[in-house]
């Protein structure tokens, strides 16, 4: 008897990490389960890189929306089976003036997505996964969950609330055979960070993210800074004084807002 493929599920899979990551996994054997908004565009994507249909699927929701995502993670279990990696993907990063009305609204999207729409990700599949024994929660950070950068206090605050909640549920399932895994891009040269107006050290490209996240994911490492880099970088400023900090980033650009050109 033939054992199936493992079974990947990733949201955000439409483009930059997501895609990449999506291709490294498929290299590596698996089957995929492709969830985002845009499903045209993965259907796109993998006809041009010629995927064996038998071997991914791909579900439409939004994470921002809580019903959408956990159906979404329903409907995979009913065609696919239980993943043995989930990854939480999908985000969003737009730069917040708290002193404007309208971006209180953009700060709750980006919880919605990030924060809300990570663990809404994970719920479909944790009982199921800890009946098995086995299987890998992925919940993707950044190292802009170190310190708060000015301009970004939406992006920070919920990605450090993504390291933060994936640190609880790692305590919750220690015994269960269930691993979670924290990875934390450093800057990487996606549609996310194209329109940044300020220098990106260590940039790196998505398809060399992809093949170290896939290495850590397996390994069942619970935390990661991508590149290593800016792993040393990210110890230095978590190390650096308030003030010293505030020195650092006064006067750099800030992260873009809402229809900022």
């Amino acid at each position: 008897m033939t054992t199936a493929a493992p079974l990947v599920f990733i949201t955000g899979a439409s483009s930059g990490i997501g895609q990449a990551l999506a291709a490294s996994f498929y290299d590596a054997g698996y089957r995929l389960a492709l969830v985002a908004r845009r499903t045209a565009e993965i259907e796109t994507w993998a006809t041009g890189r010629q995927l064996d249909a038998s071997r991914y699927q791909v579900y439409g929701a939004d994470v921002a929306d809580t019903d959408s995502i956990v159906a979404a993670g329903a409907d995979c279990m009913a065609r696919q089976g239980v993943p043995d990696v989930v990854i939480a993907n999908a985000g969003i990063s737009i730069g917040i003036d708290t002193a404007e009305r309208s971006d209180l609204d953009v700060l709750a999207r980006t919880f919605a997505v990030n924060n809300v729409g990570l663990a809404a990700t994970f719920h479909p599949f944790v009982k199921a996964m800890v009946m098995r024994g086995s299987g890998r929660l992925v919940g993707i950070g950044s190292v802009a969950s170190i310190r708060g950068l000015p301009g970004h206090g939406a992006y920070c605050a919920s990605k450090a609330g993504v390291v933060a909640y994936c640190e609880s549920l790692r305590g919750e399932l220690r015994t269960s055979g269930v691993k979670v895994v924290t990875l934390c891009p450093g800057y990487i040269d996606t549609p996310l960070t194209q329109g940044n107006r300020y220098g990106m050290p260590f940039l790196m490209q998505p398809e060399d993210f992809a093949a170290q996240a896939l290495r850590a994911i397996e390994a069942g490492t619970s935390y990661r800074v991508i590149p290593w880099q800016m792993g040393v970088v990210a110890k230095i400023m978590r190390l650096l004084p308030n003030a010293v900090l505030d020195r650092a980033v006064q006067g750099r650009a800030r992260k873009k807002r809402s229809g900022e050109a």
